[in-house]
């Protein structure tokens, strides 16, 4: 089966290094033939390598800097740029012309196959026109005031960027397109699922939609601080929102990391029936646990320096626990998230009385280090939307208390303790629940490490998008075109090899294609390749928070 996997960022795990998810996904369906499909930075091209022998081909479309070489349409082709690109943005800033993104999304991808002059009119006087009559309409939604004059160029700029993707050499039925591919995968959301979603519009290929981490929370969360005025944050957002709806809809299949990520999509209008919870494998399911506990009982904390995680709580239960058990200690490892904050929460802990007992360990060369150095771990934040570090936490087989916030629950379930957020009393009274119970400690850190294998490990992820994968190209005709091997030429074939070929009782006859392991008789009984990826090393700290 051909698989175009589609993601953002200059590579597919950008603090992972090689062995991430992508390459791990890849390698453990070695009877695939997967592409990988980048929307990278500006001086990314250079920085694209050849991830893993696992991929067939690596693509990339630099998504900001200079924009792609083009002709400008002449006056008929821009007169059908211009109506597609008003009735786009209509639909971003008129509330009542919703339905209008993704028709005018398809008409410009449309126009933008046929003759490249895409880029050239987005960065136009006459586009920036378009834009400006249309966002200055009665009843747009501007959320402060009218956009200025320096509002319209920025948002138009950045527009042009957001929409490159329409037209990247990538779409048709030849080497190299997404026509091509029996399925699209396109992992993170966001920009990466419109060359997917015009493949979709143009070829018919079904695309599956994996997101560890929504990615319209996260712009939501990132333009808060971003260097733009208000008309202009809300428009983008706009896109973003308009686009994540756009995807759901179209998505055959939406893979979430979480249940809580799936609650989010539901809201966003995604189908439930179409939706699976596939949890992120990490392959430190296969480190061992963390070795004997320190001397004195000690609490770690994990997590960039901000208020969001809460640190400051941690410091106010700290202060009860003390008061309990003078010989305690707090090590607070993670960087500075917000500035100064690190010195707010130092001067938290002197008016507390308890800064002689608390270290600000700053960033871990590993999370092993983190857990090892604990009694037990705790987690005070006011939202825990990725699971990956609470995981890893359980996974060291040390005791865990956290805030009853976003994926703990679904994470720590009955193997740790969950308390209120912002109750510090609650807190310190778990923790000195553990720290006086060795045998509770014990008993808890086990059933945690053994939760987080279960949930975390790479093999289960492997198998449910293998079953992913033959279920939805079952379901989609491979030529829906009714494209082939055309007269006198080959006949059409959906797969590299038929799916019966990876039967694993061995009753499956190989395809005569002269592929591997492929004679063309049947009598060898070749079952499936289960082979996996080896395990890399834990994901980088900085990553993980």
């Amino acid at each position: 089966m051909r698989i175009a996997l589609l993601t953002e960022g200059a590579r597919p795990h950008p603090q992972r290094g090689a062995g991430g998810w992508c390459d791990r996904l890849a390698e453990g369906l070695p009877e695939h033939e997967f592409e990988l499909y980048l929307l990278t930075g500006p001086d990314a091209p250079g920085a694209v390598e050849r991830l893993s022998p696992a991929w067939r081909d690596v693509r990339d479309l630099a998504l900001w800097g200079r924009r792609p070489a083009g002709r400008a349409p002449g006056a008929v082709r821009r007169r059908r740029y211009a109506g597609a690109y008003e009735q786009l943005v209509r639909a971003l800033v008129l509330p009542g012309e919703r339905a209008g993104f993704g028709p005018g999304l398809y008409r410009l991808a449309a126009l933008a196959g046929e003759d490249g002059g895409l880029p050239a009119f987005l960065v136009s006087a006459h586009a920036r026109r378009i834009l400006e009559r249309t966002w200055r309409l009665p009843g747009a939604d501007t959320s402060a005031g009218q956009p200025l004059v320096c509002d319209v160029l920025v948002a138009a700029d950045l527009l042009e960027q957001c929409l490159r993707p329409l037209s990247a050499p990538w779409y048709g039925t030849g080497p190299g397109g997404l026509g091509a591919a029996d399925l699209c995968h396109v992992v993170g959301g966001g920009l990466a699922a419109l060359p997917a979603l015009v493949a979709r519009h143009l070829h018919g290929v079904p695309f599956v939609v994996t997101e560890h981490g929504l990615h319209l929370r996260e712009q939501y969360l990132g333009y808060r601080e971003a260097p733009y005025r208000w008309p202009v944050r809300v428009l983008l957002l706009s896109f973003f929102r308009a686009l994540t709806g756009e995807t759901y809809r179209q998505a055959a299949v939406l893979t979430p990391g979480s249940a809580h990520d799936r609650q989010w999509q539901r809201r966003c209008g995604a189908d439930p029936a179409r939706t699976r919870v596939v949890y992120e494998g990490t392959p430190a399911v296969d480190r061992p646990a963390a070795g004997p506990e320190p001397a004195a009982p000690t609490l770690v904390w994990a997590g960039a320096l901000e208020p969001g995680r809460d640190p400051e709580l941690a410091l106010h239960a700290f202060a009860r626990v003390r008061d309990e058990l003078p010989g305690a200690r707090l090590v607070l490892y993670g960087e500075e998230a917000a500035p100064g904050y690190r010195a707010h929460c130092a001067a938290v802990a002197e008016r507390l009385g308890v800064a002689a007992a608390v270290d600000f360990a700053g960033r871990p060369g590993t999370l092993a280090e983190v857990w090892e150095a604990g009694t037990a771990v705790v987690f005070s934040a006011l939202s825990q939307r990725a699971p990956r570090l609470l995981a890893d936490a359980m996974l060291s087989g040390r005791a865990v208390v956290s805030t009853d916030v976003g994926v703990a629950r679904e994470v720590v379930g009955p193997a740790g303790l969950l308390v209120p957020a912002r109750d510090p009393r609650a807190l310190a009274g778990a923790c000195l629940a553990l720290l006086r119970d060795e045998e509770r400690r014990a008993r808890l850190g086990l059933a945690g490490r053994l939760r987080a294998q279960e949930r975390f490990a790479v093999e289960p992820v492997i198998g449910a998008f293998r079953e992913i994968y033959l279920e939805l190209v079952s379901q989609y005709p491979a030529f829906p075109g009714g494209g082939g091997g055309g007269e006198g030429g080959p006949a059409p074939r959906p797969f590299a090899r038929p799916a019966e070929y990876w039967l694993a009782d061995g009753r499956g006859v190989p395809a005569g294609d002269g592929g591997d392991g492929g004679d063309g008789g049947g009598g060898d009984g070749v079952g499936a390749d289960t082979r996996t990826s080896s395990a890399p090393e834990p994901a980088a700290f900085a990553e993980a928070v």
